[in-house]
């Protein structure tokens, strides 16, 4: 009679453990399956709610307008000020995807992960860059670390410049960032891709520009971010997700 007590209750352990253990897979799955987050409409081509100058209070700066259902910049700024968040809401893994056009030899950039401070001068302190340059017809030579494409001072893009779109055309750029992979996208090619905080991230930090920067990089959130570097930039259609 114990034998066969003993045999029920082993049998009902094994059952038991075997319904854990297709509860736990079940679980792991119906996760990895949940769907990311909706899309966040950072811009409806109406207002610019939700955006200011760094490091400043109130709405756009000057040299920032809504200009035909764009976000445009007249190109005010320079290598310190200038520049605008979105301060809405901070972002640590998302994915961002907005439309734009340079005016002739210009220059701009997509800032994430920003953080503010009056130590801060320019979101480029502290936060990565998407790289947005006219390429073809910009004045002065350009590192491949500068090339449009690039996660600016650290990471060369690969592009084609027969693939350039023609000053003044509409272009789209997607930012993909999450603690694994940080993928960079221009007009449905990936120009860029990276680990970031790896060991070869931190060894392109401490041997590049950013070397004076102890601050660049560091945040794991922050807000996203549009630079005026001195030149007319339309932006459009931005838009981003949490992942």
């Amino acid at each position: 009679m114990n034998k066969i007590l003993i045999f029920i209750a082993m049998s009902l352990i094994v059952f038991a453990c075997k319904d854990k253990a297709q509860e736990e897979t079940t679980t792991q799955a119906e996760e990895e399956k949940k769907p990311e987050g909706e899309w966040i409409a950072l811009f409806d081509g109406v207002n610019a709610e939700g955006w200011r100058g760094f490091n400043q209070e109130g709405g756009l700066p000057e040299g920032w307008q809504v200009v035909d259902s764009t976000l445009m910049s007249l190109g005010k700024g320079g290598d310190i000020g200038g520049d605008i968040v979105y301060a809405a809401d901070t972002f640590a893994e998302f994915e961002l995807s907005l439309e734009w056009k340079l005016s002739a030899q210009g220059n701009s950039g997509i800032f994430y992960h920003v953080v503010e401070g009056p130590e801060i001068e320019s979101p480029y302190f502290v936060a990565p860059e998407y790289q947005i340059i006219d390429q073809l017809n910009f004045p002065q030579k350009l590192e491949p670390w500068q090339s449009i494409g690039a996660d600016y001072a650290m990471y060369d893009p690969i592009y084609k410049e027969s693939e350039l779109k023609p000053i003044g055309e509409w272009n789209t750029s997607v930012i993909r960032f999450t603690k694994d992979k940080v993928t960079y996208v221009l007009n449905g090619n990936i120009t860029v891709e990276f680990v970031p905080w790896s060991e070869d991230w931190e060894k392109r930090k401490a041997e590049g520009k950013w070397k004076d920067f102890p601050m660049y990089g560091t945040a794991k959130s922050g807000f996203i971010g549009l630079q005026d570097h001195g030149s007319p930039i339309w932006f459009r259609d931005i838009r981003i997700k949490k992942l």
